[in-house]
């Protein structure tokens, strides 16, 4: 009994022996890091171009303050806290959650925490010249986001410190580090990250640095990410923004032989500085509140009535359906001119005049006599879902897929959605308002803009995007292959002529401008308070080379401004300067202010 006691006890002893040192790694580590520190070498993020080879964004050094907490020993709370400019609160705040595994669930007291990030130059050089009364504490190099210039801040977008779900999501990232939010640098986030490198320092007993432990044999350097050269033209971009001061709405201008997008504006924009550093949070804040929400990308998020500008789409889908002629004639007046044209009650129009003048009467009757035909659809429901095929056929309904994040996808109704509204109950009249932009469907203004640069391609596109090149990586096929719209090119033809005569004589001759044969349609859409001021065209009529939408909230009718800020951007793209003939006009619209007011 005594020898089997014996056995047991010493298989107990070895079992536990083994488990301590060669299944748990605790003692392991503790060892480790008693002997080592684990530098990261964060990688330099990578810089953004202009499509002109202009930088956009550029890296600033910058110094995160660490802490080993096994490391520490008393020290002046007070002087520390003065060193960093930070209150006595913060400090122990943050020290209680950099120990709280809920909000930390990789914590070691054996290893580097992040205790500040982005150290301003004062607090780091002074943080240097008494490190050595906070043992424990030292500093690590890391890049921040630095801007030439207050623009482009929706498409360039900005970092922040990662949460517990990017954490989650990705190995790469640990507390402390940064991550794209918003735009660029969030959806091409792994090719500006690079890759992180390490360097492994030989610790005394007493903590001291001896040098790199094995002459920096086992350091690993680490990765610059990708450039990136964009699409856009922060030239064009600047002055996209300047005309918008003061305005709720957007302009996009995308080049159709490439889809590459020239501008995007949204406003109000901000100054994409303000969000870096350590007034992040302040100025987020600041952003935030702002009853204009200046954070809001209304050119991919905002989904607005499309107007009169989506009468090109219908004349498109009655063309290739076989409804009409570019000869059919319909008139403006009995039941089924309704809704109204301005101020063209009595008249008769044939698809290209009706074009120019944006006649209502003309394109609700087209729709009720593609819905009402029986002897092409067996029902109203067949016939709408024809209608809506044709529509995302055109690029609406679905997101684009912009390599931009934040896209919504619109509103183009299908025959379900009136079954379930209407119970079943429906007719061609019951949805008559669809036909001029109005009622239930909705768009995005990069959809309109990309509904300009098909219509200047007769009958194709490509996905629009916002980067042009990324260093030694092709572009996703996605934004190098055609999409074929689903009509056929020659129904094209009589569209591009009556955008063409709204131009010369139509509802946007301000958009005539001379020696640059400009196509264009005006909109008006209807709203709770003033009308919202619409433009799309596309220049020169014959091989384009930019096409733009421009959308003013409460700006009226489209003509009021849509049109001259459409003329003006086109200038300045084509010509790359306003003419004197304009200036009085670019004052005006430079100056002008259309901000609804927030409660």
């Amino acid at each position: 009994m005594i020898i089997a006691f014996i056995v047991v006890v010493a298989i107990i002893y070895i079992m536990q022996l083994f488990s301590l040192q060669v299944i748990k790694q605790d003692y392991k580590a503790s060892a480790d890091n008693n002997a080592f520190l684990y530098q990261t070498i964060h990688p330099a993020r990578g810089t953004i171009y202009d499509r002109n080879g202009e930088l956009l964004v550029f890296n600033q050094p910058a110094y995160d303050l660490m802490v080993v907490f096994k490391e520490t020993q008393p020290f002046d709370t007070t002087e520390f806290c003065r060193i960093l400019k930070i209150d006595p609160d913060y400090f122990k705040k943050r020290q209680q959650d950099i120990k709280n595994r809920g909000l930390n669930p990789g914590y070691s007291s054996y290893t580097p925490q992040v205790f500040l990030t982005q150290l301003g130059f004062e607090e780091y050089g002074l943080f240097q010249e008494n490190s050595y009364k906070f043992p424990g504490f030292y500093t690590q190099r890391r890049t921040i986001r630095e801007y030439k210039r207050p623009n482009a801040a929706h498409i360039l977008g900005y970092i922040a410190e990662v949460d517990k779900k990017d954490i989650a999501e990705d190995d790469y990232y640990v507390r402390g580090d940064y991550i794209g939010k918003s735009g660029i640098e969030n959806f091409h986030e792994k090719y500006l990250r690079g890759e992180k490198g390490i360097e492994i320092l030989l610790r005394d007993s007493k903590g001291r640095i001896k040098g790199k432990y094995n002459n920096g044999d086992n350091d690993r350097e680490s990765v610059p990410g990708k450039n990136l050269k964009l699409s856009i033209d922060i030239e064009l971009q600047a002055y996209g923004e300047e005309l918008m001061q003061n305005k709720l709405g957007s302009i996009i201008m995308i080049e159709p032989s490439t889809g590459e997008i020239l501008c995007m504006v949204s406003s109000p924009t901000y100054d994409p500085a303000i969000l870096v550093g350590r007034e992040f949070g302040n100025g987020y804040i600041s952003l935030a509140n702002n009853p204009y929400k200046p954070l809001f990308n209304r050119a991919l998020t905002g989904t607005y009535p499309p107007g009169s500008t989506f009468k090109t789409t219908q004349g498109l889908i009655f063309l290739e359906e076989g409804i009409i002629q570019p000869s059919t004639i319909y008139s403006c007046w009995g039941k089924s001119a309704k809704p109204n044209c301005h101020d063209a009650a009595g008249r008769t129009f044939t698809l290209v005049p009706a074009v120019a003048t944006s006649c209502n009467a003309f394109f609700s009757k087209g729709l009720i006599s593609m819905l009402e035909n029986r002897k092409k659809y067996k029902s109203f429901q067949e016939a709408m879902n024809k209608w809506r095929d044709h529509m995302v056929g055109q690029g609406f309904g679905y997101k684009l897929g912009i390599d931009l994040p934040g896209e919504s996808r619109g509103m183009i109704p299908n025959s379900e959605y009136y079954d379930k509204n209407y119970n079943s109950r429906w007719n061609a009249y019951t949805v008559i308002s669809i036909a001029i932009g109005q009622g239930e469907v909705t768009a995005t203004p990069l959809q309109i803009g990309n509904l300009a640069a098909s219509i200047a391609n007769r009958g194709f596109f490509y996905t629009p995007h916002v980067v042009k090149e990324i260093a030694d990586t092709p572009l996703d096929t996605l934004y190098t292959e055609k999409r074929g719209t689903s009509i056929a090119p020659e129904h094209y033809i009589p569209i591009v002529e009556g955008m063409r005569a709204a131009v010369l004589g139509g509802t946007c001759r301000g958009a005539n401008i001379p020696d640059v044969v400009v196509c264009g349609k005006t909109g008006t859409a209807q709203n709770k308070g003033k009308d919202h001021s619409i433009f799309m065209g596309f220049a020169p009529m014959e091989e384009p080379k930019v096409s733009i939408y421009v959308y003013v909230e409460n700006g009226g009718f489209g003509a009021t401004y849509a049109v001259p800020i459409s003329r003006l951007m086109i200038q300045k793209y084509l010509k790359r300067e306003i003419p004197a003939a304009d200036k009085d006009l670019e004052n005006r619209m430079k100056n002008a202010v259309i901000l609804r007011n927030v409660p």
